[in-house]
């Protein structure tokens, strides 16, 4: 009976031996589980402080150019391409570019208007969309590295199998349309 204890404890032993590591993975993976979707909701919460700024800046801009309904129409379609692109990096990545583009548009006619550009409100709002700009930025790179770990760590052994054995996956990236590599072509 002695040697069959020992043969169970033995057992036992190399289990946890074998556990702990496992343990160590697992945690390891639901943190950088957490850190990506924390860091993507970071994205998401910047995105909407930018949607909630464009209709004040859409509104400021309409009342002094009020016949450039085209490009306002297309920032706000743009606007509501983005506020439905939801928990989706690829498709808000899309939305995102097109938003950018039809800004870039609208700022390009705000030229146009010395009147606006030195109205007070308008220039706040300017700057509210600039920071935000850069706020959104440095959300998606951290986003970004986020993924990078993850993706790294689902790929690694022996935690791949840890992975796939509780179903972590690969993260997309938050990635530019291909138009983003353009350089914006602004008229007068």
């Amino acid at each position: 009976m002695k040697t069959g204890w020992k043969i169970l404890l033995g057992l036992v032993a190399v289990l946890l031996i074998l556990a702990i590591p496992l343990a160590g993975s697992y945690n390891s993976l639901v943190n950088l589980d957490e850190q990506v979707n924390n860091n993507w909701s970071q994205v998401e919460n910047q995105l909407q402080r930018r949607l909630d700024l464009i209709p004040n800046l859409v509104n400021t801009v309409k009342g002094y150019a009020a016949h450039e309904r085209e490009v306002i129409e297309s920032v706000s379609s743009a606007r509501a391409k983005l506020a439905g692109a939801v928990n989706d990096p690829e498709s808000a990545a899309a939305a995102d570019e097109e938003l950018s583009g039809a800004l870039s548009r609208l700022l390009a006619i705000v030229e146009s208007y010395p009147d606006l550009k030195a109205d007070a409100n308008f220039r706040q709002l300017q700057d509210e969309l600039a920071g935000t700009e850069n706020r959104i930025a440095v959300a998606r790179k951290d986003y970004n590295s986020s993924v990078k770990e993850i993706n790294a760590a689902v790929r690694r052994f022996p935690t791949l199998l840890i992975a796939r054995l509780f179903g972590f996956d690969s993260r997309a990236y938050f990635e530019a349309d291909e138009g983003a590599h353009t350089v914006p072509e602004v008229e007068f």
